[in-house]
């Protein structure tokens, strides 16, 4: 090679090349049609879950706590085992079931978290002044006005145990830490 080869202006790039202009049409079409099928796919799926539900979860008592460990107007906190928190309290003085409730301890309104008053007699969230009667029926504030309610759990006096009826699934391992 000379030196003045070097100095030759080059040839400006051209348009390009008909196989590379197609082979990045191809590659957009197919990415559109993945984001498409990925989308749709989703969609069926949720569909599908909400017209057809899962199987009924197996279901267990847990204890909660003994009768005597709680008296007329008390409450007892909760966690269940897949980390839903919950208010187990007491209303009555006959010694059964129907002495005690449990119930949803986070609002339905924007999820705060609601406490039972015993001198009022209700369930109370200080968010927004909301209130729930005895059985968790929104009475007072937001949640009444939008027709909420507290979720409601099954109870069960055994033995002078109140025991709670909880999922089987979906709990958080506890193995590890």
């Amino acid at each position: 090679m000379s030196k003045h080869d070097d100095d030759k202006p080059k040839a400006p790039a051209g348009p390009p090349s008909p196989e590379r202009r197609s082979f990045f049409t191809t590659a957009a079409n197919l990415a559109m049609a993945g984001g498409l099928v990925a989308s749709y796919g989703t969609l069926a799926g949720m569909a599908g879950r909400f017209l057809y539900p899962s199987k009924n979860r197996d279901r267990a008592w847990m204890y909660v706590a003994d009768l005597v460990s709680l008296k007329v107007g008390d409450s007892l906190p909760f966690k269940l085992p897949d980390g839903s928190a919950i208010v187990v309290a007491r209303q009555g003085e006959r010694g059964d079931v129907s002495d005690f409730v449990a119930l949803s301890s986070v609002c339905p309104h924007l999820g705060c978290h609601v406490h039972w008053e015993a001198n009022n007699n209700r369930f109370f969230c200080p968010c927004h002044n909301g209130a729930f009667d005895p059985s968790g029926r929104a009475t007072e504030g937001p949640p009444a006005a939008a027709g909420q309610s507290l979720g409601r759990y099954p109870l069960r006096v055994d033995r002078g145990l109140l025991f709670i009826e909880v999922p089987l699934d979906d709990s958080p391992d506890t193995s590890a830490g």
